[in-house]
């Protein structure tokens, strides 16, 4: 399979696909030229991006930030949520602290955190 090569290769790879994406929907068949394209081109971009771009695992702190503002909770809040005092839970997001296994369980069962994620296990 073809590869993208370069940068410059890579942003016109990503014009094409602004170009294509009105044009290719959930109707078009799979035999179309435009969707053939479009699929090839996503592919590559997808393996340049893999190589050149990679997303690193997140902090647990990165993640838990995240976690609160998806659903909109004060620290003070996300602290009582986890069962812990508001000036542990500022400990724990500056990095000061890890916590403790109850408190990792905690963050996992009433944020929806992965375990994997909270225990720092890459998967």
């Amino acid at each position: 399979m073809a590869q993208i090569k370069n940068e410059v290769a890579y942003k016109a790879a990503l014009a094409r696909i602004d170009a294509l994406l009105p044009l290719v929907n959930d109707e078009t068949p799979i035999t179309d030229s435009n969707y053939l394209e479009l699929d090839m081109l996503s592919d590559m971009v997808a393996e340049y991006e893999d190589a050149h771009y990679p997303i690193g695992v997140p902090s647990l702190v990165e993640v838990i930030k995240l976690r609160m503002y998806e659903l909109n909770l004060t620290q003070k809040a996300a602290a009582a949520m986890i069962g812990i005092s508001s000036a542990r839970f500022s400990e724990l997001l500056s990095g000061k602290r890890e916590p403790t296994f109850q408190t990792a369980r905690n963050i996992s069962i009433n944020l929806g955190i992965s375990p994997a994620i909270v225990l720092g296990v890459a998967m």
